[in-house]
């Protein structure tokens, strides 16, 4: 669903950070979510950008996210810094969650930066739950790590780890022999992503701003459309998705880069190389759905639920 919203309030909320609240402009209620949601900011020039809602799940008057300045970024964190202002309309795809909050016995969170934000509503369900949680949050330096007055009344649960204070987060401690019944859940830069999965909790669940590093060969395919039973190459260069909508099939898609989940499809037949940077490993396993944006195939034809 897309829909054009207004931009109530911007706000810096740390060094690099600012924080868009974003209303219906007749003020009709938004559509609800859940924490871990993102939506899509459709920026001028065809530029989309995934940012998660770190707002209150239970007000549906607005949708709050913050955007970090990507000083290395393609321009969307600058259009919205510099030229995206209160009073302006903007529109948004989604909400879609792929990082959804799961039933544990107790929780572990790790943010890293911005990574923050779609752990912020976590922290309140978890807390109104009354379940066994801890936070650890750590960022360049304490000026550029948002909302850290939201988290203090959290207390003791939280660890705030500026890496200009205290160096790289001490995932050893956390991570070498974790509780079991415990949920892993981080968010944060791809270092970081990939130093808790070389861990490997038993229950982890990851948020990528950025798609994963793809060093995987490059074969071609075919993929089958089951409603009409068309059969399609997919040649080494191109993506599945790219074929399918030369083909005049028509499918959802976003960032397509493998990061947003919009593209996701069902697999009928075949074995898909996940090559995405949402599903979970058990998703992975299942090879129910794949990404097209990304994803590429292990056998030699796809069938595909289109």
């Amino acid at each position: 669903m897309t829909l054009e919203l207004l931009v109530d309030r911007k706000e810096k909320v740390a060094d690099g950070v600012v924080r868009l609240t974003l209303r219906a402009p007749g003020g009709e209620p938004l559509p609800p979510w859940e924490p871990g949601a993102h939506v899509d900011l459709l920026l001028p020039g065809g530029v989309v950008r995934q940012y998660s809602l770190c707002g209150d799940p239970g007000d549906t008057s607005a949708y709050r996210v913050a955007v970090l300045r990507e000083t290395d970024g393609r321009g969307g964190s600058a259009h919205v810094h510099d030229a995206l202002l209160a009073g302006h309309r903007v529109r948004v795809d989604g909400p879609r969650n792929h990082f959804a909050l799961v039933d544990a016995e107790r929780y572990l969170f790790i943010a890293g930066g911005i990574g923050i934000t779609p752990i912020l509503p976590m922290l309140d369900r978890v807390a109104r739950a009354g379940r066994d949680w801890q936070l650890v949050y750590g960022g360049r330096t304490r000026a550029s790590m948002a909302f850290t007055e939201e988290l203090a009344r959290h207390g003791d649960r939280v660890t705030l780890w500026p890496q200009d204070e205290h160096g790289l987060l001490d995932l050893p401690g956390l991570l070498a022999d974790p509780r079991p019944g415990t949920a892993v859940y981080c968010c944060g830069p791809e270092p970081l992503l990939a130093a808790v999965e070389s861990f490997a909790p038993a229950d982890l669940h990851v948020e990528r701003f950025t798609p994963k590093p793809d060093d995987g060969a490059r074969t071609a395919f075919e993929v089958e459309l089951a409603a009409s039973g068309r059969v399609l190459p997919v040649p080494a260069d191109r993506s599945i998705l790219e074929v399918v909508e030369e083909a005049g099939v028509t499918v959802l898609s976003s960032c397509r880069e493998g990061t947003c989940g919009t593209c996701e499809t069902g697999v009928l037949g075949g074995t898909p190389d996940h090559r995405d940077s949402v599903l979970t490993a058990d998703e992975r396993l299942e090879s129910e759905v794949m990404m097209l944006c990304v994803s590429r195939a292990c056998t030699p034809r796809l069938v595909l639920d289109l």
